[in-house]
């Protein structure tokens, strides 16, 4: 299970939020191993339990910029995995 330790690097999120987040990602990545899957499963859970419209990158190696609204971004890992996961539009 140490693999699977969730270290928050940057948030503009509640606690809460954060907890589901942290959840979520640790869930999918025991249920898929293509990161392309785990992001969709994700946003679509993000989508369902904060309403829309929620945006994922999930890689090992990957730059990012995005503009997000207030209090709905957060950037984790998951074990090696990054996940930067926000709410735009």
């Amino acid at each position: 299970m140490t693999d699977r330790k969730v270290v928050v690097k940057n948030a503009d999120m509640s606690e809460d939020m954060q907890q589901d987040a942290a959840e979520c990602c640790v869930t999918a990545l025991e249920k898929y191993t293509i990161e392309k899957d785990v992001a969709a499963y994700i946003k679509k859970e993000f989508d369902k339990l904060h309403n829309p419209t929620w945006h994922c990158v999930v890689g090992r190696n990957f730059g990012s910029y995005v503009t997000h609204e207030t209090k709905h971004f957060i950037y984790l890992y998951v074990g090696q995995v990054a996940v930067l996961l926000f709410k735009s539009g």
